[in-house]
């Protein structure tokens, strides 16, 4: 049902207004006072019913996953550091202090399954029209980097462990009595699993790794006879005991099927699992623009199109050059907007010419440490959201705090600039030390 609206104007007796109480300089409160709420609450209107239980506030729901990637916090953690900071109660539109939580954690992950892809994108949306012309920039940079998934490091060993530990799981649900549940066998095999790198137990670790794929082929057959409920999930057991060391597509997770293997060519991580990111950034303000989940391990010069018409519909905006690195090499031009990759310059440029494309190109570099704080700052370094979906939306969210905390910093900037204005140091000093009498 569609959440109630706040209509209360008069206040009790003994309660402050928020917006009386805080310091109306704060970051924080100046960034919420400024956000167009009134934009998401017309646009998730229609993904609520008219029948049932009211729901929560939809500036409330989306003010939290705002601060949520804002401060890299947990749905538990966000909504505990809520009841402690008045801040995060006035940017999420309450007017007097809360004592209790305003929702359980899992109402985040419905509201983030109600809203879907579409919403996160228009939060992203709003991140950068709140910059105004400065998001609309003739020149982009484009670079992709990888979102990793929070999984183990991927091991047929453990593979076999999770098909083993899901069929036991699946006779338990159906009350079916297996002709054996290898429980102890399996226990004794994964002990033969550690320092397999040694060539003392290498030959060890191998035989007991096939006895584990026996075992949890004979588990996935005995159910396959006696139960026809779970045929996907018995079929999925099936697809991954039979894939080989060099087949295309293989399945790394059981719980994350969709993760692929990407090689970036990285000395301190050869192989990450997760899924490819596509980032686009202005080139002189640094303004994340684009922010697209790649589902599948294409090469970059092959995101190119969907990035550009990324950027066109949140900016409403068409870049005349996209500057991109040499993994992007194969295309020159994508519907107008050309795709420029360092090289050798042409013999018959000018000075002038040669001395911009080096700007350009030194320029491409700013995207890198943008890429850095994604990751370390915005929770783009491991995403818990699961799917493709959580995929997608990790990233815009990751894009769109970005966006915020950067607007956030130009506000107080801002701020502070006009109190050296009104203020200048020689006025602070004789403030601060009068003159004798």
């Amino acid at each position: 049902m569609k959440p109630r609206k706040d209509e209360q104007v008069q206040m009790g007796l003994f309660k402050e207004d928020l917006s009386e109480m805080l310091n109306p300089k704060h970051p924080l409160y100046l960034l919420g006072e400024r956000i167009p709420w009134e934009v998401f609450e017309g646009e998730f209107k229609d993904l609520y019913g008219k029948t049932g239980r009211p729901a929560k506030p939809v500036r409330l729901m989306t003010a939290l996953l705002i601060l949520k990637q804002l401060y890299d916090l947990s749905d538990e953690s966000v909504i505990e550091a809520w009841v402690e900071n008045p801040y995060y109660q006035h940017f999420s539109g309450m007017r007097t202090f809360q004592w209790k939580f305003p929702i359980d954690p899992t109402d985040l992950v419905y509201f983030r399954k109600r809203v879907g892809e579409k919403g996160v994108e228009k939060i992203l949306e709003v991140s950068i029209c709140m910059h105004g012309e400065k998001a609309k920039e003739k020149e982009v940079v484009i670079d992709s980097t990888v979102q990793e998934k929070n999984i183990t490091f991927p091991t047929d060993t453990n593979l076999y462990r999770g098909i083993i530990e899901g069929c036991l799981r699946i006779a338990k649900e159906e009350g079916l009595i297996l002709r054996q549940s290898y429980t102890r066998t399996t226990k004794a095999l994964l002990l033969d699993q550690r320092f397999r790198n040694h060539p003392k137990n290498y030959r060890k670790a191998i035989k007991s790794q096939k006895r584990l794929r026996t075992i949890a082929g004979r588990l996935v057959r005995e159910l396959g006879r006696k139960t026809s409920e779970y045929s996907e999930t018995l079929e999925f057991y099936v697809k991954v005991l039979s894939q080989k060391k060099n087949d295309s597509k293989k399945i790394y997770s059981l719980h994350e099927p969709q993760v692929y293997c990407i090689a970036k060519g990285k000395e301190n991580k050869k192989y990450e699992f997760g899924s490819k990111a596509s980032i686009a950034v202005t080139k002189n303000t640094g303004i994340i623009i684009g922010a697209l989940n790649i589902r599948e391990n294409t090469h970059d010069s092959k995101t190119l199109l969907s990035t550009l018409a990324q950027i066109e519909a949140l900016t409403k905006n068409k870049p005349h050059f996209a500057i991109c690195d040499r993994g992007y090499r194969g295309i020159s031009e994508i519907n107008g907007t050309k795709i420029l990759i360092p090289g050798r310059s042409k013999k018959d440029a000018t000075p002038y010419e040669k001395r911009k494309a080096r700007h350009r190109f030194r320029r491409r570099a700013a995207i890198e440490p943008i890429i850095g704080h994604l990751k370390s700052d915005y929770g783009l370094a491991r995403n818990y959201l699961k799917g493709h979906m959580g995929d997608g939306v990790n990233l815009m969210l990751a894009a769109a705090a970005f966006n915020f905390s950067k607007l956030m910093k130009e506000l107080a900037s801002f701020l502070f600039s006009i109190f050296w204005l009104v203020f200048p140091p020689e006025n602070q000093n004789r403030r601060l030390n009068p003159a004798p009498a």
